[in-house]
């Protein structure tokens, strides 16, 4: 999926490169499926600001997407591959055949007019959801659940898949992208592909003001702050901050700040690189 490229006529188009969205074939969302998201600017309810750097941006509806696919043995037909404001990757709308529409993650490749499932007994083709003990060896998958029936909780970002390496008694061994070698039961479902809008990461907004539409406000760096507002803060001149830590004093880049006893390292074949 290309990227364009702008022409510098403006100082916020000089560096600029943009999403082509030729995969989108609709900017009408269903109506069905969508519910309101009500922005806190980082206030609670006292109207305290609670978390810094939040305000402002787009108005945006959240689209209810179905990461269980329990609608298992029914095909269903893609109407649409849309964009989500919340999320990284594209979506893609499916009319099952008992009429119910859902919106699923949107696999690299998967077209308007393809028929997907998920159950059991079914082709390990592209978008559809399959457990991890009847998908194929080296098979690339994305989508993945942790826990059975709990829905997928990881490899859901642009771009992003992992791949069935192997398969002992109850568990099947899962290379994450993160190179990451993990354990999950084989009783989980996981999606056959790689999540759409792979060229994400390719993308510049080109101005700070990319950034606001996003709700996102300027962050402030530590040391550009005073010693009564951040541990890095003052000194003479520009002073490099000292060891850096958080604005509560915690030490960072290189602290490590995983629980030891943590219940999910039984699971964990190989740690992620550093």
């Amino acid at each position: 999926m290309p990227v364009i490229k702008l022409k510098p006529t403006t100082a916020g188009t000089r560096h600029k490169i943009k999403n082509s969205y030729v995969e989108i074939t609709t900017n009408v969302p269903e109506k069905t499926l969508l519910m309101p998201i009500r922005k806190s600017g980082g206030r609670n309810q006292t109207g305290k600001m609670t978390m810094r750097y939040i305000g402002g941006g787009h108005k945006q509806q959240y689209r209810i997407i179905d990461f269980k696919r329990d609608k298992h043995g029914i095909p269903a037909v893609v109407k649409s591959v849309e964009y989500d404001p919340n999320r990284t990757g594209f979506i893609a709308l499916l009319v099952y055949a008992d009429g119910e529409k859902r919106y699923i993650l949107a696999p690299q490749g998967l077209k308007v007019d393809h028929k997907v499932m998920s159950g059991t007994g079914i082709s390990p083709e592209v978008g559809n959801a399959m457990l991890l003990s009847e998908i194929p060896l080296g098979s690339i998958i994305h989508n993945i659940e942790l826990n059975p029936g709990q829905g997928a909780k990881i490899v859901r970002s642009a771009g992003a898949s992992a791949q069935l390496a192997a398969r002992d008694g109850k568990y099947a061994t899962i290379k994450l992208p993160s190179g990451e070698t993990r354990n999950i039961l084989i009783t989980c479902m996981a999606t056959i592909g790689t999540v759409s809008n792979g060229d994400h990461q390719l993308e510049r907004k080109g101005k700070a003001g990319a950034n606001r539409w996003k709700g996102r406000r300027p962050r402030v760096r530590g040391v550009a702050m005073n010693p009564v507002d951040h541990p890095m803060g003052g000194g003479e001149g520009r002073a490099s901050g000292g060891h850096p830590r958080s604005r509560k004093g915690l030490k960072s880049k290189g602290l490590k700040t995983r629980y030891p006893k943590k219940a999910s390292n039984r699971v964990i074949v190989e740690r992620r690189k550093k």
